[in-house]
C-alpha cells in the first residue's frame, strides 16, 4: 500500500511519488542510451513519414473510386491535408538531418548508421 506525502501524492515503497520515480527512470534511460533520444526521434519521424505517405496513396485511390461528387470533394480535401502533413514531416526530417531526398549517398549513410545502431541495441 502506498503512503501519502505532504502534498497528498501517493508514495511508492522507496518513498518517491510517481513523478519522482518516472523522472529517475527517465534519467537512468538517458544515461544508459546516450544518443537513443535522437535515434528514437528519428525512428518516430520516419514511421510517421511512411504512414503519411501510405495515407496519401490510399486517399488518392479513394478519390478515384468515390461514388458521389460530395464524397470525392471531401476526399480531395483529406488528400490535400495528407500531402501537407507529409511535407511538414519531410521538412522536419530534413532540418534534423534524418532525411536527404536530394542526396542518395548521404541518405544511404544515414540509413546505414540507423541500421548499425539498431544492430548494436540488439547485442546489448
Amino acid at each position: 500500500m502506498n503512503d501519502m506525502n505532504q502534498n497528498g501524492s501517493d508514495l511508492n515503497s522507496e518513498g518517491m511519488n510517481q513523478n519522482d520515480s518516472f523522472m529517475q527512470n527517465d534519467s537512468f534511460m538517458n544515461q544508459n542510451n546516450g544518443n537513443m533520444g535522437a535515434m528514437t526521434d528519428q525512428v518516430i519521424a520516419t514511421d510517421f513519414l511512411v504512414s503519411a505517405k501510405t495515407g496519401v496513396k490510399n486517399l488518392a485511390v479513394a478519390v478515384t473510386e468515390a461514388s458521389t461528387p460530395e464524397v470525392r470533394e471531401a476526399l480531395k480535401q483529406y488528400l490535400n491535408d495528407a500531402v501537407e502533413t507529409h511535407e511538414r514531416i519531410s521538412n522536419y526530417m530534413v532540418d534534423k538531418g534524418y532525411y536527404h531526398p536530394d542526396n542518395l549517398k548521404e541518405q544511404l549513410n544515414v540509413d546505414l548508421q540507423a541500421t548499425q545502431t539498431a544492430l548494436n541495441l540488439r547485442q546489448s
